[in-house]
């Protein structure tokens, strides 16, 4: 049982100052550095800095690469397909969000 009471349920809190840069970035998700590329390019993930070498990513973009990776190779889709999946994802919280403030009223 983890501390949150929650079964089998582990994480990270990282904070949104952290800043990584595209190697870190890459070793924490477990990937290679072309994969997280690919992912900028397309624009899924937001760097910070002109060329790779000076990429720096926020904390947000750990979990954000994650879930990409993750949907990538777990549904085989491409990287513009992600890009899709993760904000058809954020707009499904957005609206959860304001459901939950309006049932708090």
């Amino acid at each position: 049982m983890s501390d949150n009471g929650m079964p089998g349920l582990q994480g990270v809190l990282v904070e949104q100052e952290v800043q990584f840069t595209l190697v870190e970035l890459s070793v924490a998700c477990r990937a290679e550095t072309d994969q997280v590329a690919a992912l900028v390019a397309e624009g899924v993930i937001p760097a910070h800095g002109e060329d790779p070498r000076q990429w720096r990513f926020d904390g947000s973009a750990l979990k954000r690469t994650r879930t990409a990776l993750r949907l990538m190779h777990d549904l085989e889709l491409s990287v513009g397909g992600t890009a899709v999946v993760l904000d058809l994802l954020e707009q499904i919280e957005t609206l959860r969000a304001r459901l939950r403030q309006l049932g708090e009223r």
